[in-house]
């Protein structure tokens, strides 16, 4: 086959352009840090990259969910507890109302704080958080504990059903608490009566009460114990989520991230050749007609 001078020109042309396109692509890689900047470079590459950004966007959702998590478990507890105090305090002035030196004013004014008391608990009851009520199960828009128009305690929209958060994979993990055992109509019932005999200055059942405050406390104590549970639970998946969110990122890492050191040794080993192609063109190619004839 004959070779001609346009033919000599046209190899030199697609050959300099092919250097360009691979020092192009070595400063893209540069510029990036990416080994591919689109699924045609490698398909392979490409598609994994797809599958591990999945899986890390996944970890990254159940972390959000934790947050959500540790929202609702972190304040219940707050809640638990500080209803456990108002109870406490509760029977220590129960106690302190059955001695028999009190006088009936005495009695009266133990009443008017049992009253404050009561009403701290039912503020508890209704806590809400970033506008959303956590002791009334997944009706989270609504009280568990309203008021008729007379004052009276109403407990027909408490809610006692599991509110649940997506922690993992398949895992949905109990957030809130039964708010009957700790907010329920029977510590309230207690409490009701307990002041409206302090009121008249006379308290009657004073050990019957004390035991109805008893066992609402183990109630608490113990949906306290459980909620706890629960906390260490989230913790170990917490963990078990930061070490995948570790290990997804290194994953990922490994497959699309550039070796900038053997990137910037590629494009400069490219540069030298792509040198040396425009300096063997210029001799090849023949710029006039007199060269080509002398």
């Amino acid at each position: 086959m004959r070779v001609t001078q346009s033919m000599l020109a046209s190899n030199s042309l697609k050959n300099l352009s092919k250097s360009y396109a691979n020092m192009g692509k070595y400063q893209d890689q540069l510029a990036t840090g990416k080994k591919i900047n689109r699924p045609s470079d490698d398909p392979v590459v490409a598609i994994k990259g797809m599958f591990y950004r999945t899986n890390l966007t996944e970890v990254e959702q159940y972390k959000r969910n934790l947050s959500e998590a540790y929202t609702w478990v972190e304040n219940s507890e707050a809640g638990i507890d500080q209803a456990t105090q108002v109870v406490q305090r509760i029977r220590e002035l129960t106690v302190q109302a059955q001695n028999g030196s009190n006088s009936p004013e005495d009695l009266q004014a133990i009443g008017v704080e049992v009253a404050q008391l009561k009403e701290d608990l039912y503020s508890v009851a209704n806590t809400k958080v970033a506008g959303r009520y956590i002791f009334n199960g997944t009706q989270t828009m609504n009280p568990p504990i309203t008021k008729d128009n007379e004052g009276i305690l109403q407990f027909d929209k408490m809610v006692t059903n599991s509110f649940e958060v997506e922690v993992s994979k398949g895992v949905q993990l109990k957030v809130n608490i039964d708010p009957s055992s700790v907010f329920g109509s029977g510590i309230f019932s207690v409490i009701q009566e307990l002041e409206d005999e302090l009121s008249v200055g006379n308290l009657q059942n004073g050990d019957e009460l004390l035991t109805g405050l008893d066992n609402n406390l183990e109630k608490m104590i113990a949906e306290r114990s459980d909620l706890g549970a629960r906390y260490n639970r989230l913790e170990l998946i917490d963990s078990r989520l930061a070490d995948q969110e570790v290990i997804a990122n290194r994953i990922l890492s490994d497959n699309e991230d550039a070796d900038i050191e053997k990137v910037i040794t590629d494009l400069t080993i490219q540069e030298s050749i792509h040198r040396a192609s425009l300096a063997v063109g210029s001799k090849i190619i023949q710029p006039t007609l007199i060269d080509f004839l002398g």
